[in-house]
C-alpha cells in the first residue's frame, strides 16, 4: 500500500513520454489547488483549536514549524473576529 508521501513521489517522476495518474495536466493542477483549500481549512480549524485550548503563538508556530510571526500574521484577524481569547506574550 502506497503513503501519501509515497504516491506523491510517484506522481512526480512519471516520465513524461507516460499517462499521467492524475490525468492530464489540469486535473492535476485542479487536485492540488484542492488540496490546499483543504489544507487551509485544516490548518485553521487546528489553529483555532489549539488557541481555545490556551496554546501560545509560539507553540502553534514551532507545531506547524514556521515563525510565530507568520502564525500570527496569517490567523489573528480571524481569531479576533470569532471571540477568541488570546494569550499575551509572557503571560503564564
Amino acid at each position: 500500500m502506497l503513503t501519501n508521501t509515497d504516491y506523491a513521489t510517484t506522481v512526480a517522476y512519471v516520465p513524461a513520454t507516460e499517462p499521467s495518474p492524475l490525468g492530464e495536466p489540469a486535473d492535476g493542477l485542479a487536485a492540488v489547488s484542492a488540496l490546499r483549500a483543504l489544507a487551509d481549512q485544516l490548518e485553521e480549524a487546528a489553529v483555532e483549536r489549539a488557541m481555545r485550548d490556551g496554546w501560545s503563538w509560539s507553540q502553534v508556530a514551532e507545531a506547524l514549524g514556521i515563525t510565530r510571526q507568520a502564525v500570527h500574521k496569517k490567523h489573528l484577524r480571524r481569531l479576533i473576529a470569532a471571540h477568541i481569547e488570546l494569550r499575551r506574550r509572557g503571560a503564564a
